[in-house]
């Protein structure tokens, strides 16, 4: 993870847990979180073959142009990307363990940012984890976007982590960074997080989408958002 809100989401995450594997949906206090909140989404991946946006927060729906509640999470991404995804969340679900994304968005007209996701499993009631308390942030700078939203992802590389150390308590979250800014450092409070599985960058596929994001998206050689 890249990011310092990353690391401070999976520390919440952990926090909220009070020694369960994951904490459950109601355990989230969006009062905590809420510096965070406009970033901040609730995936229902009971199917992870077709994860379903619960809720969304309002920069979130900006961001990608539309109300994001009741949509599926697969929709925007390209499809070898979304088979790559399904596998992904099944695995984090039953690890028990959160999710990192990188992946390309780009606009209608082409402008591209690099995205971090990150996705972390909780409960809805009995059973096991069938959903994720997740947030997105654009890594890049986003003035290439011109404002216009995102309109494909393609997946460029996952990481599955867990924590190697005690999570400190936050009491006061910091506000995300402004669009655009440069890329933030760790927090120096967030927990020191150990990747346990890594998944390279996907070979090379075709971008089943207009000819224009096809030409895009092959500029990108293996390792340009490697993490």
């Amino acid at each position: 993870m890249k990011h310092k809100n990353s690391h401070l989401l999976v520390g919440y995450w952990s926090r909220i847990r009070k020694g369960r594997d994951v904490p459950d949906q109601t355990d989230i206090d969006p009062r905590a979180i809420k510096r965070m909140l406009p970033y901040v989404f609730i995936l229902d991946a009971e199917s992870p073959a077709r994860p379903i946006y619960r809720l969304a927060g309002t920069a979130l729906c900006e961001r990608f142009g539309f109300e994001l509640k009741g949509t599926g999470f697969l929709a925007h991404w390209e499809a070898q990307s979304g088979v790559a995804l399904a596998s992904l969340l099944k695995q984090a679900l039953r690890l028990k363990q959160p999710v990192c994304l990188t992946s390309i968005g780009a606009s209608a007209d082409c402008g591209m940012v690099e995205l971090e996701t990150v996705l972390a499993p909780v409960t809805f009631g009995p059973g096991g984890p069938t959903r994720f308390i997740g947030m997105i942030q654009i890594m890049s700078d986003a003035t290439v976007l011109g404002g216009r939203p995102i309109a494909f992802q393609r997946l460029a590389a996952s990481q599955l982590i867990r924590e190697a150390e005690p999570v400190s308590a936050y009491d006061t979250l910091p506000p995300p960074p402004p669009p655009p800014g440069p890329m933030l450092r760790s927090h120096p409070k967030a927990p020191h997080l150990r990747l346990v599985v890594s998944q390279s960058r996907p070979a090379a596929m075709r971008f089943d989408a207009e000819n224009v994001l096809e030409r895009i998206f092959e500029v990108f050689s293996p390792g340009t958002f490697a993490s």
